[in-house]
């Protein structure tokens, strides 16, 4: 009872020390005139994002430098929550091996499968465990122009040095609708625009980038289209990275790309890195290639979660609707492995196939 009473008298002296709100001479002169805050009369100020520290925390031309970007895998525990002990060691062997950045919550991170709060909590956990480490890149775009206004705003609130943008897919804009989708979130920080016909059904035609070319925040492009698309910018000066690993690089080396922004390089982030950083190599570039062809047989990332099992790196689990490649095909990645040389591959089990009861699926997440 002595404590409790001690307790309380902390409370008591404690609470007395916190200051009063100020109530300025305006609520006191009631004759006044009244007038609106500035903040309020400001086109497009966001305000979770007045922090000149958050926004100031990198630039555009410390995002145009980055040659390997991971789109990081997001692990799962057997009952569909983020399994973040796995997911901090998927990223801190991405760092440990050379790669400079990495898309949280992108497609190969499955943030289509995310709710928005899982989607800005793992945003805010990689910046906070690996921020000055290594560049956190949150998708944070949408078909919704508002969500992505949302969900950039909180992206950059807590900590993210860059946002990563899609076009709005299926409900398609016209080309001056995406321009305008883009000029939203620009203003908010260095953004890469995210190219994919295959996923949103409309290709971002070169004349929108050259319109919003003109933003100091657009650090470039992840341009899916193929080579040719990447010359053309880069001829201007625009900075791009290849979005398809089979092409990059011929991308890096023929056609002027920074980089790539890779899913093959969550199993073999160095050689990834060897692949961007150290000049033409088309006999490794050649060697990866079946592993390539293998990762996108089905579509991403689906081969990419089966291998990542499969290595021991993860859970086997699947957030429905993917679900892991058969039997045969999960031979075929144990072959390439072995072929490639395991010692290349993040993680330090034996691979194995696994059995079909082996994995886990979860439809209520």
């Amino acid at each position: 009872m002595a404590a409790m009473k001690s307790y309380s008298v902390c409370l008591r002296e404690s609470t007395l020390q916190f200051p009063r709100p100020y109530c300025g001479d305006n609520y006191k002169r009631r004759g006044g005139k009244w007038r609106s805050p500035q903040a309020a009369v400001i086109p497009d100020v966001h305000l979770p994002m007045r922090s000149l520290e958050v926004k100031n925390r990198t630039s555009a031309e410390d995002i145009k430098s980055l040659r390997l970007i991971t789109a990081i895998k997001t692990p799962y525990l057997p009952d569909g929550r983020f399994d973040l002990e796995a997911y901090d060691a998927l990223v801190n062997m991405q760092i440990v091996n050379g790669s400079e950045g990495v898309i949280v919550g992108g497609t190969t991170g499955e943030g289509q499968l995310m709710s928005w709060d899982e989607h800005i909590m793992l945003i805010g956990h990689t910046v906070n465990c690996f921020g000055s480490s290594v560049k956190v890149i949150g998708n944070t775009g949408s078909n919704s122009t508002r969500e992505a206004i949302h969900a950039t705003e909180q992206g950059f609130a807590v900590g993210m040095h860059a946002a990563l943008h899609i076009n709005p897919y299926y409900g398609k804009t016209s080309v001056e609708g995406m321009v305008s989708h883009f000029d939203c979130v620009l203003p908010m920080g260095p953004t890469i625009i995210y190219n994919v016909p295959s996923r949103t059904g409309q290709d971002i035609p070169p004349r929108v980038i050259h319109t919003i070319a003109q933003s100091p925040n657009l650090a470039g492009v992840k341009e899916c289209v193929g080579n040719d698309r990447v010359e053309q910018y880069t001829d201007k000066g625009i900075v791009v990275w290849s979005g398809n690993d089979d092409q990059c690089h011929d991308a890096r080396w023929n056609h002027g790309a920074t980089g790539v922004i890779s899913v093959t390089s969550n199993l073999l982030p160095g050689l990834m890195r060897k692949l961007m950083f150290e000049g033409k190599n088309t006999e490794l570039n050649s060697k990866l290639l079946p592993l390539i062809d293998w990762l996108f047989q089905e579509p991403n990332p689906i081969a990419l979660n089966t291998a990542l099992a499969q290595l021991g790196v993860v859970r086997p689990v699947f957030r429905l609707p993917y679900v892991p490649l058969p039997l045969a095909k999960r031979i075929e990645f144990v072959n390439l492995v072995k072929k490639i040389g395991r010692e290349n591959f993040v993680g330090e089990k034996k691979v194995q196939v696994l059995d079909d009861d082996d994995f886990i699926l979860i439809s209520r997440y």
